[in-house]
């Protein structure tokens, strides 16, 4: 192999326009930085209770509810501090006795830790399978919230989501993170759909949107009453009330709100949820199909069915060092390849979220395969 010192330049023309592969944060559009900056005068640095910001939390709201074609009775709750603020959230505000948590990633797993710590539930049921598939389910009557993720971003494995049978009352709590928007649901399937907005909605960290189920409320509520001492920045029924009123708790990153709803009306201008996710799926399919008929690549995920479509993880044979490759992709622009580090993998992994046109995809392929050859050969 040759020293990336001597630099590789890959040819211009095979190289994506947009060289922003990343899983978090993930590629904005030049359109939603253009929106801000047209609409910055009169909403950054305004204050958040006044309508000029609630009115594009309303519109995230109304916006989110058509996208995912929401039943009207649910809704749609927002809340500052990211996904794993939502955990902590989750332990106070949903989770009654005791939850069952599918644990397949670092990230599935971390939910399961916070359930685990907290000193007013029960020990969680914890089912876990090796990394690069996933476990099921197991329907529990001691169980009253199922814990599911829709997408481990870590090692690039998607599972359906579908309700435990017999689970009655129980809800289903789903992390949707790297998937929502590009991964299909079905909003009878689960009672809460959570998310941070740097993934597929291309927006930044630090907030959390959930999608409420009326059982997903009123277990809320319930606990609420029930006296539970719950910190106030954690409290979903605060959440709850103040998203009624198109509005955070607390103050919210006004950027982060103004790129989401920019990519939400994209999405839906684009043609809806199905057309967001044709995107990741054309995407996945390029990227798999490349690396199966490669002769130094494959994907890391065996079973098809397992595959992500927003996250893919292709592993390189040993004779070819992918951190070599993402060194050089990096130097000629083409950014956040590196695999997730606590695998410990020598492998690539790529975002494929809506905002990635597949052809760019496709054109990363070129390009790797590019680096591979002048490596292996010293040039």
């Amino acid at each position: 192999m040759c020293d990336t010192g001597n630099m590789i330049v890959i040819p211009d023309e095979l190289k994506p326009r947009d060289g922003r592969f990343g899983c978090g944060p993930s590629r904005v559009r030049p359109e939603q930085i253009e929106s801000l900056a047209i609409d910055a005068p009169l909403y950054m640095g305004t204050s958040h209770r006044q309508s000029t910001v609630k009115s594009v939390v309303g519109h995230i709201r109304e916006g989110l509810g058509a996208l995912f074609s929401l039943p009207n009775e649910y809704e749609v709750v927002l809340g500052n501090g990211g996904s794993t603020c939502f955990w902590d959230a989750a332990t106070f505000g949903l989770i009654k006795e005791r939850s069952q948590h599918l644990v397949f990633g670092e990230f599935s797993s971390k939910f399961a830790k916070a359930a685990k710590s907290a000193p007013h539930i029960g020990d969680p049921e914890i089912i876990e399978s090796e990394y690069g598939s996933h476990p099921n389910p197991v329907s529990n009557p001691d169980i009253d919230t199922y814990c599911l993720t829709h997408n481990e971003t870590s090692t690039g494995v998607a599972m359906n989501i579908v309700r435990p049978k017999d689970s009655n009352e129980a809800i289903v709590l789903v992390d949707a993170t790297s998937a929502a928007g590009g991964l299909m649901v079905n909003a009878s399937e689960f009672d809460v759909y959570y998310f941070a907005p740097q993934k597929c909605f291309a927006s930044d960290g630090g907030l959390w949107i959930a999608l409420m189920s009326p059982a997903a409320i009123d277990r809320i509520e319930r606990i609420a009453e029930s006296g539970r001492w719950v910190p106030a920045f954690l409290d979903l029924k605060i959440a709850l009330d103040n998203s009624r009123l198109d509005q955070t708790y607390n103050t919210p990153a006004l950027a982060t709100l103004h790129m989401l709803a920019n990519q939400i009306d994209w999405m839906l201008a684009g043609g809806g949820l199905e057309w967001s996710i044709s995107r990741c799926d054309r995407s996945a399919e390029i990227i798999y199909s490349w690396a199966e008929n490669s002769a130094y690549a494959r994907p890391y995920v065996e079973n098809p069915s397992y595959r992500s479509h927003v996250v893919a993880t292709i592993d390189f044979v040993d004779a070819v060092d992918a951190a070599e490759i993402a060194k050089v992709l990096r130097a000629n622009g083409i950014v956040d390849t590196e695999p997730y580090r606590k695998l410990g993998r020598n492998q690539l992994r790529i975002g494929m979220f809506p905002s990635v046109d597949p052809e760019e995809i496709a054109a990363l392929c070129s390009s790797i395969g590019y680096v591979v050859g002048a490596l292996s050969s010293g040039d």
